[in-house]
């Protein structure tokens, strides 16, 4: 027996989320049929994350034990070949039996992409949220770098998350421009449900001069979730990497 850690890479688009569903198709499902199809067994998988419907990653992280022979470097192009064109199994190593790829993370790092432009783009549709209108970069860098450090951050989740705590550690938050396309990406040792894309709709809001840069130490310490902006879609977030 051996306890495996994989990477994943998805297109969130056509799934209900990360965890497994009965009357939804889930990556979970599939990548558990993958795993069955090519070891013969159905073991308990551990994810880092758990992706709402639509939500892409470029990095999450999995971990199951398993009786495997399939050596290591041929695992991702097994899998790969069964699994869904939108589902790929970046890496995979073996890791110690107490790596758990939940709790044994220190951090995350997302992106966030936003479509800032009158006419809505083919290419992007699926992959960035369309604001149609041209938004204030620097007054949104301005108020992205008052989200990093210790805070208190219930007016950035939504209901419905089961974390003991609001507290969160942001280490990095900036914003980067290229052409039309925006990307907030922000990294911590933790996010709360939905904190990500409320964040990312709270700077539009700046972006579009409903909320002031400076605005934004006060809205985090008052706790108020109504004092923030709207909840971005989740079409434009990516889960890029987690830190062990």
């Amino acid at each position: 027996m051996k306890n495996l850690r994989l990477i994943l890479e998805y297109r969130g688009t056509r799934y209900a989320g990360w965890q497994k569903q009965n009357n939804a198709v889930t990556i979970q499902g599939k990548l558990e049929e993958a795993i069955e199809k090519i070891t013969g067994e159905r073991p308990k998988i551990y994810s880092s994350s758990r992706t709402d419907a639509g939500v892409h990653a470029l990095g999450l992280c999995v971990s199951f034990k398993t009786s495997t022979k399939v050596p290591m470097e041929k695992l991702p192009l097994a899998l790969n070949s069964v699994l869904p064109h939108d589902i790929a199994v970046v890496s995979a190593a073996e890791a110690d039996m107490d790596f758990h790829a939940r709790f044994s993370a220190k951090g995350k790092k997302y992106i966030y992409k936003i479509h800032s432009r009158a006419a809505r783009s083919p290419i992007h549709r699926g992959f960035a949220w369309h604001v149609p209108r041209r938004l204030d970069f620097e007054a949104m860098q301005e108020a992205a770098a008052h989200f990093v450090g210790k805070h208190d951050f219930s007016a950035f989740k939504s209901t419905g998350g089961s974390e003991n705590t609001s507290i969160r550690t942001i280490h990095s938050a900036e914003l980067i421009k290229s052409g039309d396309i925006l990307e907030l990406h922000i990294s911590g040792d933790g996010f709360l449900y939905n904190m990500v894309r409320i964040i990312a709709g709270t700077l539009v809001y700046v972006g579009l001069g409903k909320i002031e840069p400076q605005e934004i130490p006060d809205i985090i310490s008052s706790g108020d979730r109504t004092r923030a902006g709207k909840t971005a879609p989740p079409e434009g977030l990516f889960l890029s990497e987690v830190y062990y």
